[in-house]
């Protein structure tokens, strides 16, 4: 492993990372392996610790490495999320929202059919704070879609839904401008809670695409119009 030559410390970081991600990539460890101390990397790449431990931790907020504190670093994952990150970024709009609609509805069948008292407690305290904040707090929309995902209990749906929403969330900032959003239909959110009370799910399916077919048929009419 090549030294790296030291630049600004925003850029040395960056090249840390880079490097790591290569090696990661590369099959250097494999999944479930603990990669080198923070000492033995800063001496393998010629930096400091602390360069070392940014970067590290750069790699664990990606998903690609987990930090087990007394234990080390593991290799969590050698599929590089960034690509995917990058290619969402990318994507219009309308293709973001279409991608949320099929990921939410899924989410909304999976939740009527497995959700537990403790699911419909969170659904209930979310539906309730987002009835209070309304169009005032983003995150409170947000937090509501994370309680339906949660009460679908899979793990793999709950980290790829946590690994996009921000995502899309940035995209459509990004496409709308200083347009906003249809004000948030509460109505939508409560129907969609009664069906997963309800342990419907075909009703909780069609409840979460007419909760966002509005959003998608805003963005869809600003794709059309950016076309011409």
């Amino acid at each position: 492993m090549a030294a790296l030559k030291a630049a600004g410390r925003v850029s040395l970081v960056d090249s840390v990372v880079a490097q790591l991600r290569a090696q990661l990539a590369e099959g250097e460890w494999a999944v479930g392996d603990r990669i080198p101390t923070e000492h033995e990397l800063a001496e393998q790449l010629g930096v400091g610790r602390n360069t070392v431990r940014e970067a590290v931790r750069v790699l664990v907020h990606s998903g690609l490495l987990e930090s087990r504190q007394g234990n080390g670093t593991f290799v969590r994952s050698t599929a590089d999320p960034a690509a995917v990150l990058h290619g969402v970024r990318h994507a219009g709009a309308r293709d973001v929202m279409e991608l949320r609609v099929a990921l939410e509805a899924e989410a909304a069948r999976l939740a009527a059919e497995r959700r537990d008292t403790h699911d419909l407690l969170r659904l209930r305290a979310a539906l309730t704070t987002l009835r209070e904040q309304g169009d005032r707090d983003a995150d409170a929309d947000m937090a509501f879609h994370l309680a339906v995902v949660e009460a679908t209990h899979n793990t793999a749906f709950r980290e790829v839904y946590r690994f996009f929403s921000t995502q899309v969330h940035e995209v459509l900032v990004a496409a709308l401008g200083d347009r906003a959003m249809p004000p948030v239909d509460i109505d939508a959110h409560e129907a969609l809670v009664a069906a997963i009370e309800a342990g419907d799910p075909e009703a909780a399916e069609a409840g979460a695409r007419e909760l966002l077919r509005i959003p998608l048929e805003t963005v869809t009419a600003l794709a059309k119009e950016a076309s011409r």
